[in-house]
């Protein structure tokens, strides 16, 4: 598995959680002024994206769209 490197980060209104791929893997930002269950479901969130090869795909409504609906 790649490496994963998660950094706390005061991100824009409407924002938990980045992910962006990186060198040896990806980085995850989360917004720290979440709530600790918001803190979990946002990392669960953007290692759902890295799961499922979501950077390899084109159609964004469509995998925001998967991701949300496997957390419900």
């Amino acid at each position: 598995m790649d490496d994963i490197y998660i950094y706390y980060a005061e991100l824009p209104n409407g924002f938990y959680e980045a992910v962006m791929p990186c060198q040896t893997g990806y980085t995850i930002y989360i917004d720290p002024r979440q709530s600790e269950d918001g803190i979990r479901r946002s990392y669960d969130h953007a290692l759902y994206h890295i799961q499922n090869n979501d950077f390899e795909k084109t159609d964004v409504q469509s995998i925001e769209a998967q991701a949300h609906k496997k957390g419900e």
